[in-house]
């Protein structure tokens, strides 16, 4: 916390305003507004619900498909099946570990093939990287195919100078607590397209009709933030730059000292078009260049120091849920999870913290 959220939830409570919605959703909104540059915003309850709505916008319904990658968080997923949708997954090229543009074209081409055109496309900005946004972006333009952003990971990242979520048609933020700023758990839809906020707005607040009685005449969802939630949010937004030059320089700490090492490499930015906020800082650990010490030996020495370090995602294509669902692979993403680990990223992490993380791998490393 920065310190300002208390005085905006103590607005809320001194005005009485603790009900969904009031002054501080609708400044929260604008916030998030300045800051990415996208004209309008839906302050949501959820990243989750944010993907939800903005399939619905996109028109998803039961037997459409849509095109995800495999490397992600579930969240990404479950909504498609939410619609009664299918999920076509794309695997992970090796410079972002995004969806790789050249299996993206790939599936579009069969699934046409097979007598179905994607419905949508969900791209994911994994840990804060931007994706291989030119390409994808004019593939999918090629099909006219419409791109939802999944930015969760990814707020205050960018791509030639543009904030990720503003460069497909609907951007997903998510203000979850393990983000780079929280709202104790919150999301976003942005959009240039006031139609599509306005009516996913709507959608979010049960699709209450404007009348004097409660009137509904769609399907509606409790999806919206609520005032106090944003009172949090608006407080945030005060230091999101300061956490993004924290996340950040826990990166550099982290690539300075552990590049020595045989075999343990980062994911790194491809060139300067390329602008990550470093939610986490992951690594990969290659045995045959460490002495065989392992992503998993790592991992557990860190836990042994009471120090909490995961896997990468594991592939949605490999998870019990999802296996069935067609999948275009190239097994990049299959490598990552068993090579790569996320190092502890927080952005209130202190020096004895670090050095206490970075005694405990050079311990593991250095064994053998």
């Amino acid at each position: 916390m920065g310190g300002s959220e208390i005085n905006y939830v103590k607005e809320a409570f001194d005005t009485n305003w603790i009900a969904p919605l009031g002054p501080n959703v609708d400044q929260f909104e604008k916030d998030l507004e300045k800051y990415t540059s996208a004209r309008y915003a839906a302050a949501l309850n959820s990243g989750t619900s944010a993907i939800h709505l903005a399939l619905v916008m996109m028109g998803v319904k039961r037997g459409d498909e849509v095109i995800a990658p495999s490397f992600t968080f579930s969240a990404t997923i479950n909504p498609i099946i939410y619609q009664g949708a299918t999920p076509i997954f794309v695997d992970s090229e090796e410079d972002t570990w995004n969806m790789c543009p050249d299996l993206f074209k790939n599936a579009i081409k069969d699934r046409i093939k097979k007598g179905k055109k994607p419905k949508a496309i969900i791209l994911v900005h994994l840990y804060g990287m931007p994706a291989k946004l030119d390409q994808i972006l004019d593939i999918a333009n090629y099909y006219d195919i419409p791109v939802i952003e999944d930015a969760a990971e990814a707020l205050g990242s960018s791509f030639k100078g543009k904030s990720l979520g503003t460069l497909g048609l609907m951007g997903v933020l998510s203000f979850n607590g393990n983000k780079i700023i929280t709202t104790s758990g919150g999301g976003a839809l942005i959009s240039d397209n006031e139609e599509l906020i306005k009516r996913s707005r709507f959608l979010a607040t049960q699709a209450r009709d404007d009348a004097p009685h409660y009137q509904h005449s769609k399907i509606g969802y409790n999806y919206r933030m609520s005032n106090i939630v944003a009172g949090i949010g608006r407080g945030q937004m005060e230091v999101l730059d300061k956490h993004i030059a924290l996340r950040r320089a826990n990166f550099e700490f982290y690539k300075k000292h552990l590049s020595e090492f045989s075999g343990i490499s980062f994911l790194e930015e491809p060139n300067s078009d390329y602008f990550s906020n470093r939610w986490l800082t992951c690594i990969t650990v290659d045995p045959e260049q460490t002495n065989g010490i392992t992503r998993e030996d790592i991992r557990l020495a860190l836990e042994a120091e009471n120090i909490e370090a995961r896997p990468l995602w594991k592939p949605m294509h490999l998870q019990p849920v999802f296996k069935d669902y067609p999948y275009y692979g190239n097994a990049v993403s299959e490598k990552l999870f068993e090579i790569g680990l996320c190092l502890p990223s927080g952005s209130n992490m202190c020096d004895e913290d670090r050095s206490r993380i970075l005694q405990a791998i050079r311990g593991s490393v250095e064994k053998k």
